[in-house]
């Protein structure tokens, strides 16, 4: 860039050398034109070239070639040169741009490590992060980057996690804690247990997203490309009939008149300003984006975005925290301690957060030869042999499943029955929080027009209604299994009405529901593993990705670092704003281009006129698409959270 700007400015004291002094011989004149222009256009011609001798003939290059050396057998030397410089300006306009956004998604690049610490018999041996296996133990110093997701097993620290979820408060970490790659150690001295490989760490996932943020096209920039491959070589043709027709068939008319219009008219109908600013404003969106921790895999996903009129929400880990604790417990026939372990040994195996609160509450050492035949049901529970017995524990649907009596209540929870060798022997009772944010995300979607908000879970109908309720979401479906929420999602796609059990609508709900339009695209914000398929069913599926799964990470097309539902209102008005700015060069460009493009033909403006509709309105395009990168819509950047 620097490069093209020392040129441009060389180039620009030569042509006013020359258009200022009037040499004697008029010779010296001219070779100083010639001279500033191969400065700034010799690369344009050689690129013109060599597109010919590749078959692609139509581009801006070969019109800005055409156009400035017909210029020139006129004998517009000024005129052939300022167009060549212009659109020289505003190519480096477009790599400073360009620069901007690059610099503004890769600032995540950051994040990653360089190296990692290994610890091997007492001696500590400095490697890079892809030599690192699993159980490894690394060593991370006061100032180091996390190279890997870990567990600490020594020490304890303050972690900066700026660069990852864009948190500005220090996260304390003790000794059991998980870590993740890519935040900084700030003080104490940690030994980590290395849980995932590099190429799955949460660094090496976030750098592949952002590395190919841009990788897949929007609607909008297929339509420029279409456009310009017919636009170029109709205005050529057209160029072509202006230079030679008129001349023949007007009496009086000369052809360089008719060929410096012509010229005129080829210089002014180079698509520029569309070619550079509408993918630019895209680039700008997702790097906007990312300066408040929401990475965008594609600018496809910006137009969808845009145009959203229904938002779904999964409950556990989206619109509550998570976290559970347990409520209640209810034996039958044997002690609380002995149905907490048999549980516990029976959720050994599973990740889930409600498992995970019982092993925690346990805190006992899991001897695993106790256990054997672990079956896990989907939507159902878990089948194993504990001690030889074989128990069931899950939901309602699984006592009756297995015609097993038991105790039904109507706690405001997450209820895990449990029968051994077929007779219940009692239940634990478990309970959820609603994040803060989740109030807050509500309250500024409906203030963003978007009035169709649904909420699904597996959770019992009245702990999926409670949630709802207390966040004002009138359109819940309760009890459903995996496979149920696609179904659920297919059908409010297909603008269709669920009218039995699980729906909980009221009458304005269902008008929505009839009258979205059929351009309408719906977004899904979940964060399980069960939450996949809905995930890549969906328009736009957005996944929390601080506490979301892998396989909900990989399916989504948007991934929320910060697990803050809120951040769903930010990506929209984002969005709308990225195709507001778009539409605005679209109609600029084409309408100043329309005006001078007739004002060239019929002789009533020269190649000033077009230099300006060509090379400045492409300047104003990128200047207007720039807009997007100052903050977004005037949002936090992730420095600032």
């Amino acid at each position: 860039m620097k490069k093209r700007a020392r040129k441009i400015i060389i180039a620009f004291i030569i042509f006013l050398v020359a258009l200022i002094i009037p040499f004697p011989n008029e010779i010296i004149n001219k070779a100083l034109y010639i001279t500033s222009y191969l400065i700034v256009g010799l690369s344009i011609l050689k690129k013109a070239f060599r597109n010919i001798l590749r078959g692609k003939v139509f581009d801006e290059n070969f019109l800005m070639a055409i156009a400035t050396i017909g210029a020139f057998f006129v004998g517009e030397f000024p005129e052939a040169v300022c167009v060549m410089l212009f659109y020289q300006v505003g190519e480096l306009f477009q790599s400073y741009a360009v620069d901007k956004s690059r610099k503004s998604i890769s600032s995540l690049m950051n994040i990653r490590p360089d190296y990692a610490n290994v610890i091997d018999n007492n001696d500590v041996k400095k490697v890079k992060p892809e030599e690192v296996k699993i159980k490894d133990i690394i060593l991370v110093k006061p100032g180091e980057k996390i190279p890997l997701d870990g567990k600490i097993i020594e020490g304890s620290s303050s972690l900066d996690t700026k660069m990852l979820t864009g948190e500005t408060m220090p996260q304390e970490v003790n000794v059991g804690d998980s870590v993740l790659s890519g935040c900084i150690n700030q003080n104490g001295v940690l030994k980590i247990e290395v849980t995932k490989e590099f190429g799955e760490s949460t660094v090496s996932k976030i750098l592949n997203l952002v590395e190919n943020a841009s990788s897949k096209k929007s609607k909008s920039e297929k339509f420029i490309t279409k456009f310009a491959r017919v636009y170029t070589p109709t205005v050529v043709i057209i160029a072509v009939v202006l230079a030679i027709i008129p001349p023949l068939m007007i009496k009086n008319a000369s052809f360089s008149m008719w060929i410096y219009r012509a010229l005129s008219f080829l210089v002014v109908s180079c698509p520029c300003a569309l070619v550079i600013s509408i993918p630019l404003s895209f680039f700008g969106g997702i790097g906007a984006a990312s300066k408040m921790g929401i990475l965008i895999k594609g600018s496809n996903y910006i137009e969808a975005i845009s145009k959203a009129e229904v938002v779904v929400f999964d409950k556990t880990g989206t619109l509550t925290e998570g976290v559970f604790e347990i409520q209640k417990v209810d034996a039958v026939g044997i002690s609380k301690e002995e149905l907490i372990e048999t549980v516990a040994y029976v959720e050994n195996y599973s990740n889930h957060p409600i498992a995970k609160t019982i092993k925690d509450v346990y805190a006992k050492p899991i001897d695993e030869t106790r256990i054997t035949d672990v079956e896990e049901l989907s939507g159902l529970g878990i089948k194993a042999k504990f001690d030889g017995d074989i128990i069931l524990a899950g939901n309602e649907k699984l006592m009756l499943e297995n015609n097993i009596s038991f105790n039904k209540s109507d706690e405001v929870g997450t209820i895990i029955h449990v029968a051994k060798n077929s007779k219940y022997i009692g239940n634990i009772i478990i309970a959820d929080k609603i994040k803060q944010d989740s109030y807050t995300a509500i309250k500024q979607l409906r203030q963003n027009n978007i009035n169709q908000i649904v909420m699904l879970t597996g959770d019992r109908k009245n702990i999926g209604e409670h949630v709802a309720k207390k966040l004002g979401i009138n359109q819940v479906y309760t009890q459903l299994l995996p496979n149920e929420k696609v179904e659920i999602v297919e059908k409010i796609m297909n603008n269709e009405i669920v009218k039995d059990g699980i729906n909980n609508t009221d009458n304005k709900t269902q008008e929505n529901i009839k009258n979205k339009n059929q351009r309408g695209k719906v977004i899904f914000v979940g964060d399980g593993i069960n939450d996949s398929p809905v995930l890549a069913l969906t328009d736009v599926g957005i996944a929390m990705g601080g506490v979301g799964s892998d396989a909900a990470i990989e399916a989504a097309d948007v991934v929320i670092m910060t697990d803050e539902p809120s951040k769903v209102t930010n990506c929209i008005k984002l969005a709308n704003k990225t195709m507001r700015i778009v539409k605005e060069n679209i109609v600029f460009a084409l309408a100043v281009k329309l005006a001078v493009l007739l004002l060239s033909a019929i002789g009533l403006s020269t190649m000033w006129h077009a230099v300006f509709a060509d090379v400045g309105v492409s300047i104003i395009a990128i200047v207007n698409a720039l807009r997007i990168l100052k903050n977004g819509f005037g949002g936090k950047s992730v420095t600032q959270m």
